[in-house]
């Protein structure tokens, strides 16, 4: 009889387990990051998974170190391509904020993590666009290079057409080839017109090279495409911000994205917070 009792106690621990696991992933997806945290901390035994929604909740509040630390037990659970994917991106944002002492080390696990998750899933296209981008943006010393990222284009064309014409628009870019950046770009557009990303890239891309009317108009056009998107709104908002134009606007946009229902897709409310300090003060 005391087997029975202690079977039906562990079933019903198992089923709590994975009711609070549940719940803390509705929380997540409502971008109630301490929330989640607060049910994930309850769950006991905690598999990969947990680790892994804890990791990313850490991550979307911006705790990068937590967050780190709770990847790196995902993965020695399950070595799976994503939770190889998100322990660079900690990584990577840990490298970002910090002294150059420390960020060093951290690019290289950065890198590691990146050529983890792609060599596990070659076709896990966020990962493969993100080692593409580190491959880009870190110097040689550190594992980046030009040909590097060059070379993943091929993979990336493998996977998504579209995608292949916005990596060979930052290889173009960085090789200060502007012309045939911005052709690239406005294939991607062409090819996929209802993607409002697409437009934003050429938005983006307009406004830093201080095309501003041409920049103006595709956000625009990203604003017919989705209204009220909070993508859009934060995305204008940074770029006026950054180009140092019509700061009444990008307050009007970010107090508007503030008050948007959000997803872990978008920007944190931090984000949105900070850049609105600096949209006040100029």
């Amino acid at each position: 009889m005391g087997r029975v009792y202690l079977f039906f106690g562990l079933a019903g621990m198992v089923l709590a387990a994975s009711g609070d696991l549940d719940r803390a992933r509705v929380l997540y997806e409502r971008t109630d990051y301490p929330q989640a945290l607060q049910l994930l901390r309850q769950v006991e035994p905690k598999d990969a998974s947990v680790w892994a929604l804890m990791g990313r909740s850490h991550y979307m509040g911006g705790d990068l170190k937590e967050a780190t630390e709770c990847f790196e037990k995902a993965v020695a659970l399950d070595g799976n391509s994503e939770y190889y994917h998100w322990l660079g991106r900690a990584w990577g944002r840990r490298a970002e904020t910090s002294s150059w002492f420390t960020a060093m080390p951290w690019a290289r696990k950065t890198r590691d993590a990146f050529e983890k998750a792609v060599a596990l899933d070659p076709r896990n296209i966020e990962a493969v666009n993100d080692l593409f981008e580190f491959y880009l943006q870190a110097p040689g010393f550190l594992g980046g290079g030009i040909d590097k990222a060059g070379a993943l284009t091929e993979k990336i064309k493998a996977i998504d057409e579209v995608e292949y014409y916005w990596a060979s628009a930052k290889i173009a870019e960085k090789r200060k080839e502007f012309g045939k950046a911005e052709e690239q770009l406005r294939m991607a557009s062409e090819m996929a017109p209802k993607q409002v990303g697409r437009v934003l890239d050429l938005a983006k891309f307009f406004a830093k090279h201080g095309k501003f009317i041409e920049s103006d108009a595709a956000f625009q056009r990203a604003q017919r495409l989705a209204p009220n998107s909070p993508k859009v709104m934060f995305e204008q908002a940074r770029t006026l911000v950054e180009t140092k134009r019509n700061y009444a606007e990008a307050r009007r946009l970010l107090e508007k994205y503030l008050q948007a229902e959000l997803t872990p897709e978008d920007p944190s409310r931090e984000e949105a917070l900070r850049l609105l300090r600096q949209a006040q003060g100029g």
